[in-house]
């Protein structure tokens, strides 16, 4: 293979020059002739009865088409949940309705009550103006821990309370842990918030649906992560449309970050539409719409407590959380705080006893589900900010503490029921140690003091769980859909291929990074791959993008689907050379025959497979085309250890990020480039997390922060220069390609490196704290120090 291509080299993204020219094709640039625009009437109170709601006037003004309310969809089904809970009792999480437009009640501010479909969307616009709507306004359910003492105010009135589920994880652990509380030479206790987020992707949500009178067919445009899953909730549990006689069709998309994994009532809606009104119905929601209708990120509550030996070993570590579900469940929001979060608790240390429970509550506030990290910055955070808590208490530097805990064999059966297959927390931090020259930051923090600021260090160490598997397993644990990939792999005649696989591309650079794979294992040049994904009517059954699953999951299908097409294609090349098939060998591009001087170029046996001329039918059928499902034997853990160097201003509380430094265990790395543009990405979000971003509500369940004015996203002068490295590589054990999921990890070390280093600045300054809740404003920190 030339050094400039194929597995390990950074090759350029080919996905950028159609992105960079302005050719990229975005569901908004989807015009269908003779589509009508839909405007959705929003709630703009949290909560309460709707008791009267009267269109007429809507109907009568012009280039109205059609007005819906939630009378329409009562014979349909409502969005459906894709995780079922079991609680710590053994009973089913609460699982309530979930309609596209509200009936009776409203539950958040942003639910859609009523609908316009009209000529323009200006019309639709002025349209919905002229509803006469009358909502009744109800106290409104806030926050989470009132909401559990308290019945009095319902969300859900045929619910038995606010709470969704109780769990505890692991059960049978809890008496032993309680055990090793009483039993402990020290007890760290740490309470801390855990903020709200908007995902905020550059491209806002838009969905097109269309109808065929004569065949009975649905399309759907929309900007998802998982257009299959997308049409079998939709098609199956919603609108009850069989699934041939549904396309769902994902074309190129601006940025996910989760929030575009779920199902959204405008989806179900336009779908519906369309057949109602029989003409293409279109919907582009505004940035504030999507403040108040995309699911929301993150947004727990815990105390964590740690408790360690007379030798500062770790021995328990337990946990109470709230996590907020909002109003409503959405699609994958239930496993967000139970099995991608409490499962990670172990983190890299050796923990014999840990247990979790968690509280899911139900308030008056837009859903929450998935955000970049889904469950696992959460238990990321919480632990890495107790564990440098202890390291305070007890006097002991924060590395040498983490390094005492390390888990250095593999693999290793945590006590919170994964099995970590291989890691090296050792090296990471080694690497850490000499890449962010830690032994030269004393001198840094007196350059800093001469001028007046505060400097301080964070460090943190992290593990996730990424291609969440096997299928048999999750689905014992409530999940209602499989996590297995797909990927067909067609060859024409002339050799070229063409890749369609289930999972979906939205910024990662897959149609870069999968080609490089296919090509590799050819030994054919990139160009000569294509990569097709994002439209059900081509691509198999796969479940789509999210959970760094891509290239673990998504290409060990290709792989799985390339080695069937090798094989078959060394039967031709036997025929062809006339040699016995187990001598064939494929090594760039050519098939030859072990020991000697015979070959046969990859084009010639491709030809061969469409023009059968030279091999017996009866042994081989014509044509090279093959189909893989991978269903993964366990979940992938990428690991790293990252420090922050923040400068305090004493006077005003203001944080800058002076230097960071991020080292990550991905396993083998396909394209180099690609793998540091996404950590990249995923550091700039976690450090809006811990410094910008905070998505707040009032008591009434108003949206406070539902515009760029009130919700601080990260600028580039925001950030420093990163310093990263993927080279300690432990490939993981159980994919054919080592490869271990990229996209998630920088989101997930940096919030608790961050604060870490804020709380060493500020006790570097005299001042005695220990913790201060996320967003670190300059506000918030100045508070901090007057304490």
């Amino acid at each position: 293979m030339p050094k400039d291509g194929g597995i390990g080299a950074s090759s350029k993204r080919r996905e950028d020059v159609r992105f960079l020219t302005g050719a990229g094709n975005y569901t908004d640039d989807i015009n269908i002739h003779g589509q009508a625009h839909v405007f959705f009437l929003r709630s703009d109170v949290a909560h309460g009865t709707i008791t009267a709601i009267d269109t007429s006037a809507a109907e009568a003004m012009p280039g109205v088409v059609k007005v819906f309310t939630g009378a329409d969809f009562e014979a349909v089904g409502g969005m459906p949940c894709g995780w079922q809970v079991t609680d710590k009792h053994g009973q089913p999480m609460q699982e309530p309705r979930h309609p596209i437009l509200a009936h009776g009640k409203v539950r958040h501010v942003g639910e859609p009550v009523a609908a316009v479909v009209a000529e323009t969307l200006e019309q639709a616009r002025d349209a919905a103006e002229a509803i006469d709507l009358d909502i009744a306004e109800l106290p409104a359910v806030v926050d989470m821990k009132a909401a559990v003492a308290s019945d009095d105010v319902k969300v859900h009135d045929d619910l038995t309370s606010n709470l969704c589920y109780d769990w505890g994880f692991v059960e049978e652990n809890k008496a032993a842990t309680d055990e090793a509380f009483s039993k402990a030479a020290h007890v760290t206790t740490l309470e801390l918030v855990n903020n709200r987020l908007v995902a905020n992707p550059m491209e806002p949500r838009v969905a097109v649906g269309d109808y065929a009178r004569g065949t009975g067919d649905h399309t759907l445009y929309t900007t998802s992560q998982n257009p299959h899953v997308i049409r079998l909730l939709m098609g199956a549990f919603v609108l009850g449309i069989p699934e041939h006689k549904l396309r769902v069709v994902a074309p190129d998309v601006g940025g996910g970050f989760g929030t575009k994994i779920f199902h959204y009532q405008e989806e179900a809606f336009v779908t519906f539409a369309a057949k109602a009104c029989n003409r293409p119905v279109k919907w582009t929601s505004s940035r504030s719409e999507a403040f108040m209708s995309d699911a929301h990120g993150r947004d727990h509550v815990t105390k964590i407590e740690l408790a360690l030996d007379a030798d500062n070993n770790f021995t328990a570590l337990r946990t109470e959380t709230y996590a907020n579900m909002g109003a409503y469940l959405s699609t994958f929001a239930p496993s967000v705080p139970t099995w991608l979060h409490g499962t990670l608790m172990a983190g890299n240390y050796k923990t014999p006893l840990i247990y979790v429970n968690v509280k899911a509550v139900f308030t008056n506030t837009v859903p929450v589900d998935a955000y970049r990290g889904a469950g696992r910055p959460e238990a990321t955070f919480q632990l890495e900010r107790v564990v440098d808590k202890a390291a305070r208490e007890l006097g002991v530097d924060p590395i040498a503490l983490r390094r005492q805990n390390f888990i250095t064999e593999f693999p290793y059966a945590t006590p919170v029921a994964v099995e970590y297959d291989t890691g090296d927390y050792v090296a990471t931090m080694d690497k850490l140690e000499e890449m962010a020259d830690l032994s030269g930051f004393e001198a840094r923090r007196k350059v800093s003091e001469a001028k007046g600021k505060w400097r301080g260090l964070g460090v943190n160490c992290y593990i996730e769980a990424c291609g969440i598997a096997p299928s048999n397993l999750v689905g014992q644990l409530g999940a209602r859909a499989g996590l297995y990939e797909s990927a067909t792999v067609r060859v024409n005649a002339t050799g070229g291929l063409v890749v369609m696989t289930g999972s979906h591309s939205h910024g990662q650079g897959h149609e870069t990074s999968f080609a490089q794979v296919v090509a590799d294992m050819i030994g054919i040049d990139e160009n000569m791959v294509e990569i097709v994904h994002g439209d059900t009517a081509n691509a198999p059954m796969g479940m789509g993008t999210y959970g760094s699953r891509s290239l673990a999951v998504g290409g060990s299908a290709m792989v799985r689907a390339t080695e069937k097409i090798i094989a078959k294609a060394k039967k031709i090349a036997s025929h062809l050379l006339e040699a016995a098939e187990s001598d064939i060998e494929l090594k760039d591009g050519a098939f030859s025959v072990a020991g000697t001087d015979k070959s046969v170029a990859w084009g010639d046996v491709t030809l061969a497979a469409y023009v059968p001329h030279n091999y017996p039918l009866e042994d081989i059928e014509p044509g090279l085309e093959e189909t893989a499902f991978y269903d993964p034997s366990n979940f992938t853990y990428p690991s790293g250890a990252y420090a922050c160097e923040v400068e305090v201003d004493p006077e005003t509380g203001k944080v800058s990020i002076e230097a960071f430094t991020a080292v990550d265990d991905f396993g083998n790395v396909v394209n180099p480039m690609i793998v540091t543009g996404q950590v990249h990405g995923g550091l700039a979000q976690g450090i809006g997390q811990a410094l910008l971003e905070n998505c707040a509500y009032d008591e009434n369940g108003q949206l406070l922060s539902a515009s760029y004015m009130d919700y601080a996203m990260p600028r580039a002068d925001d950030l420093p220069m990163f310093g990263v490295d993927h080279s300690c590589q432990t490939p993981c054990t159980h994919n054919p390609l080592g490869v271990k999921g990229c996209g998630e990890a920088g989101a997930i070390g940096s919030p608790p490196s961050v604060v870490n280093a804020v709380v060493d600045a500020l006790q570097r300054g005299g001042k005695d704290v220990t913790h201060i809740d996320m967003p670190l404003t300059p506000a918030r920190v100045w508070a901090a120090m007057q304490k």
